[in-house]
């Protein structure tokens, strides 16, 4: 298995960044196993294919345009995702539709996809998650977690490293 998380989406506009925080979120606070790539896919396109048609398993990171209410943690699985990249929400996600198309043209999409993410409440311009997206940003990793579990992929939290001083 050869596993690929990856986190897409612009920090520049507000939750449109969810899935960049969360992606940066793990990478800084779990040790991760050799089988599992972690990539920053920011809002590229085709520059995305040989690294999803390269993995076995893919999971999506990003933000989720849906009925539910902004803040709501949404999965949608493998047999659900044509029917959502219908409904595109940015142009990350045009790119992304296309990618996963072409791997399918060539016969290569991964065997296990899924989209975890957050219902946004804003795209307007601006760096910060808005406070409704922010708070779930945890139980979106905790999600992903669970999510990698299931796979028998098993994460250990990184330690803290101690603070070492310099002496004169």
């Amino acid at each position: 298995m050869k596993l690929l998380l990856l986190g897409i989406g612009n920090l520049l506009l507000s939750d449109e960044g969810v899935g960049i925080h969360a992606l940066r979120y793990l990478e800084q606070n779990y040790s991760w196993p050799p089988l599992v790539e972690l990539l920053d896919g920011g809002t590229a396109g085709m520059e995305l294919l040989v690294p999803i048609t390269s993995a076995t398993h893919l999971i999506i990171l990003d933000a989720v345009q849906t009925q539910a209410p902004p803040g709501t943690v949404v999965q949608i699985a493998h047999a659900d995702l044509p029917a959502f990249f219908r409904t595109k929400l940015s142009s990350h996600q045009v790119g992304l539709a296309d990618v996963l198309a072409a791997a399918i043209l060539t016969d290569s999409l991964p065997s296990y996809i899924t989209l975890l993410g957050v219902v946004p409440a804003s795209l307007e311009l601006g760096m910060e998650l808005t406070p409704v997206v922010a708070v779930q940003l945890v139980p979106l990793v905790n999600r992903i977690v669970q999510e990698l579990t299931a796979l028998g992929i098993t994460l250990v939290t990184k330690q803290p490293s101690p603070v070492k001083l310099v002496s004169d």
